[in-house]
């Protein structure tokens, strides 16, 4: 046997090798390869887009956030002020009806008071003309009294 037969035998097999290999095997190969380094590019540029949507998105969701919380206490504000007034009015509501009850009542007092002094008057008129009748001992015209009474009234 000869070594350098078989050596050439051996780079000729391994020549046809790596011609077959080139020319079926390693196409298909560096397609599936060139395919995979497509899918991690693309994914690798989805997640950097990911990361500034969601970077975006926090920053409008803590620009809603801080609008909500002025919002919140506008309404706030705006319920304080209704409570403020809403007791501003009935306070003043409530004033005006205790003036017109106290008014109401001293018209009702002074009525009162007229009505008993009225009352006082003809009693008074008709004691006195009773104690002068007991002094005279005799009866007092009733009709003469009250105008002399009446009289006496109009001088006052």
């Amino acid at each position: 046997m000869n070594i350098n037969f078989t050596l050439v035998m051996q780079a000729i097999a391994f020549g046809a090798f790596i011609w077959f290999t080139a020319r079926f095997i390693w196409p298909p190969l560096m397609g599936a390869i060139e395919t995979r380094q497509k899918q991690i590019a693309e994914g690798l540029a989805a997640g950097e887009a990911g990361r500034q949507s969601l970077a975006s998105t926090e920053k409008q969701i803590a620009t809603m956030m801080a609008e909500a919380k002025q919002r919140s206490s506008e309404i706030i504000g705006q319920g304080e002020k209704l409570k403020t007034e809403t007791i501003d009015a009935a306070r003043v509501e409530a004033k005006l009806e205790a003036e017109r009850i106290i008014a109401m009542a001293k018209s009702e007092i002074e009525q009162e008071v007229s009505r008993a002094r009225e009352t006082l008057r003809n009693q008074v008129a008709d004691l006195a003309v009773a104690g002068a009748a007991k002094i005279l001992k005799r009866e007092v015209d009733p009709k003469a009294h009250a105008d002399l009474l009446a009289s006496i009234r109009q001088q006052l």
